[in-house]
């Protein structure tokens, strides 16, 4: 799909999910203490139950997924997740990030990140059940909306 055929409101927010991906590749080069101050409530969840619309939760998902194989920088796992936990918090919808770690088929130890809100996974949905949880963030928010 060409970029000048997709309606306005959806290029808008691709274009707020690259510079969000943008933002969170450079905060992955930071020491985890630094960025880890920004993700959160350490160590807590929010709820599971709706705390957002789904049909904007769904956007951001989509758009994180989209514009994450059009970044010249890797976008993997922890750079959508911060992203998508950035988008959501401008939104006004609360949601936590896990981090989470595993051995691989070589017994080497890999990692991975995924975003949850409400009962909605975001990002990192795939392969998520593999990991075993070693950290969370909840974004808690007030109910005011930020657009």
């Amino acid at each position: 799909m060409k970029f000048l055929s997709i309606p306005h409101k959806r290029k808008l927010l691709y274009i707020e999910a690259y510079l969000n991906l943008a933002r969170a590749r450079i905060l992955k080069s930071l020491p985890f203490n630094r960025v880890a101050k920004g993700l959160g409530a350490e160590a807590i969840e929010t709820a599971k139950d709706t705390n957002g619309n789904p049909a904007v939760i769904k956007e951001v998902s989509s758009a994180i997924q989209m514009m994450s194989k059009h970044t010249i920088w890797e976008s993997a796992c922890l750079v959508q997740a911060i992203a998508a936990m950035k988008m959501l918090e401008r939104r006004g919808i609360e949601s936590t990030i896990y981090l989470g770690t595993a051995k691989d088929e070589k017994q080497k130890m890999v990692a991975h990140a995924w975003v949850r809100s409400g009962p909605y996974y975001v990002t990192g949905s795939k392969g998520m059940n593999s990991f075993t949880v070693v950290g969370m963030f909840a974004k808690l928010l007030d109910k005011k909306v930020h657009n």
